[in-house]
């Protein structure tokens, strides 16, 4: 385990935020879960997520998760970032812009093309301006479009 490790608390729905990250996230995998008695629910794990670990709970409806803390997809391209996207509105996910997707758990996600991060690090201002409106505009970040900002710059 690392110094600093997340701890996400979640309101009765671990296990299946455990079954669904997992499955959705190459290089996921349960680490340890603890059980209310031998067949009861999980209601506490040691997970990697992306290979992200986690430390999670089962907390009860006292704890919510907020915007404020979020978990930003490394996308290598559009594809992965469909991908992802896809995954998560057909789980329930609600999107809400710039790259932004909250999960039927409440949790937030980044969904962000590796191309994003290349653009807006350019020195010409105008250039990452241009960019950055682009991507206010957005739902889902669309790489094409984002080039073509900041080739139009």
């Amino acid at each position: 385990m690392t110094k600093v490790t997340p701890f996400l608390m979640f309101n009765d729905q671990l296990e299946a935020a455990i079954a669904f990250y997992t499955a959705t996230f190459p290089g996921s995998e349960i680490k340890n879960v603890a059980r209310t008695g031998e067949d009861g629910p999980i209601t506490s794990a040691e997970i990697v997520i992306g290979g992200q670990f986690f430390m999670a709970y089962n907390g009860g409806p006292y704890f919510k998760f907020s915007e404020g803390f979020s978990l930003f997809v490394d996308c290598e391209d559009q594809e992965e970032v469909d991908e992802y996207w896809s995954k998560l509105v057909s789980a329930g996910a609600t999107p809400s812009q710039c790259g932004w997707i909250t999960d039927q758990f409440g949790v937030t996600w980044q969904i962000v093309p590796r191309r994003f991060m290349e653009l807006i690090a350019d020195k010409n201002p105008k250039k990452v301006q241009a960019v950055m409106k682009a991507m206010m505009s957005m739902i889902k970040l669309d790489v094409a479009a984002l080039e073509r900002a900041y080739d139009d710059a």
